[in-house]
């Protein structure tokens, strides 16, 4: 029997952080996963369609190199190479926290975790002890129970590792997934249709930028079918056939299946000693312990955003109580969400119609097209900047579309975790040209004295 002070079950990036602050902070760990270190984020998911998606801006840039007076051509891709790049880049960061957590000291295990106590694990017959248990096992793609899987209907799990450009694809589901590999294979030449059942794509963001990103995804060729539903999917080994509710029946070379993620919560023993489970996800309190108070949750199995960064959070903010500290959690609207299709898409805070329903009439906003921002020139980017802000001044919402604005969420949840008032964050200066310069106008104009606005 092996025993320490925290056991961690899942070793992506809650369960790692949780491990890697734990022993920082003086405890035993032991981390127990039945894959690689660094979970769905860093093996099939944020770092490796990420990687992709910056070919994809290389091929986008080399078709569009004459804009510029650059003479390139795109060629075509290299799949071989293409994904031995994604592969690269998720090997070594997989040996850097490998080494990071050896260097700590944590005892990785290998294999998977089943609670048969409240403060034991059991891996492979043998039992792991823990004066605290962390449940950080992550969620898989979800899958409708009336679509079979086949080699050309797939989820994000196997589009990662096609050896291949499909010439056309389907996707089912206009969400983050959804939209970054419609972004990835249009840029390397693929036919795409996104399906969504709801009335827009990006549903969970403001209206105003899922509408932006509809007319974007448009100029690039994409169709998004919305408010759109299927009601049969056939395969063979020619082909995907889908047909919608319309009567409208679609053929590709695969489907992606991009509705989602389910929490990873079956056979871990946690109902059989008490933990309480509602739809898959483990319940918890503000400190995420569950029914069971040496037993606590984080990441995807806890109801709210599923993001790698709200996941190191919790792991940080449970490994911090274990040991004894204060910690405090930010709440999930206070966490920067972000979609990396092109144009990017970077938002914190509240929607404009979740804000009304709030504050009520009193709310303000204003939106900055990128058209008026030089360095967005330069880089022939479309988007925009849509501040939201309460009655009282406070920022409460940031929404962003365009090229690189990832980059600019970092000041945005400044301003919206902080309680920051616009006219306030008006008066700081901007670097020019930036595209960061947006944000400051748009708090300029928000507080009633814009300088370079175009509606």
């Amino acid at each position: 029997m092996t025993s320490s002070d925290v056991v961690i079950l899942g070793g992506g990036p809650g369960g790692y952080a949780a491990a890697i602050r734990s022993a920082q902070l003086g405890l035993s760990v032991v981390l127990i996963d039945e894959a690689e270190i660094g979970g769905t984020c860093l093996h099939r998911g944020c770092i490796p369609t990420k990687a992709l998606l910056h070919a994809a801006e290389i091929a986008d840039a080399a078709r569009t190199a004459a804009q510029f007076g650059v003479n390139a051509t795109f060629d075509g891709v290299d799949p071989e190479k293409l994904y031995g790049f994604k592969n690269t880049v998720v090997s070594r960061l997989h040996k850097g926290l490998s080494g990071l957590i050896a260097a700590l000291g944590i005892t990785v295990v290998n294999g998977r975790g089943r609670l048969t106590g409240p403060t034991t694990v059991e891996v492979d017959g043998t039992t792991i002890t823990g004066r605290s248990i962390v449940l950080a096992t992550g969620s898989a793609p979800k899958v409708p129970g009336a679509i079979e899987m086949s080699d050309r209907v797939l989820t994000s799990d196997q589009a990662l590792e096609l050896n291949r450009i499909p010439e056309s694809a389907i996707i089912l589901g206009g969400g983050v997934i959804g939209v970054e590999f419609a972004s990835l294979w249009a840029s390397f030449g693929t036919k795409v249709t996104v399906v969504e059942a709801l009335p827009r794509l990006v549903p969970n963001e403001d209206v105003a930028i899922s509408t932006y990103l509809e007319r974007l995804l448009r100029r690039r060729r994409i169709t998004a079918k919305t408010g759109a539903r299927v009601t049969a999917v056939k395969s063979d080994d020619e082909a995907v056939q889908v047909t919608l509710e319309s009567g409208d029946v679609l053929n590709a070379d695969v489907l992606l299946v991009a509705v989602g993620r389910a929490p990873r919560t079956v056979g871990l023993g946690l109902e059989e000693i008490g933990v309480t489970v509602d739809g898959g996800l483990v319940v918890t309190d503000d400190e995420l312990r569950t029914s069971v108070p040496s037993v606590y949750a984080i990441g995807d199995i806890v109801g709210g955003l599923q993001l790698a960064h709200r996941a190191f959070q919790h792991g940080i903010f449970v490994a911090e109580r274990i040991a004894g500290r204060d910690a405090e959690l930010v709440a999930d609207a206070g966490i920067p969400r972000v979609t990396y299709c092109h144009p990017e898409i970077a938002s914190i805070g509240l929607t404009e119609e979740a804000a009304r329903e709030q504050y009520g009439d009193g709310v303000e906003t204003v939106t900055y097209d990128l058209a008026g921002n030089g360095r967005s020139q330069i880089l022939k980017a479309s988007g925009a900047v849509k501040l939201v802000v309460d009655p009282a001044g406070a920022v409460v919402g940031v929404h962003m579309i365009g090229a690189g604005v990832s980059e600019l969420i970092g000041e945005a949840q400044l301003l919206y975790n902080l309680g920051v008032k616009a006219a306030e964050a008006a008066r700081f200066v901007h670097a020019h040209p930036t595209q960061n310069e947006a944000l400051g106008e748009a708090l300029m104009a928000v507080s009633g004295a814009p300088l370079h606005l175009h509606g």
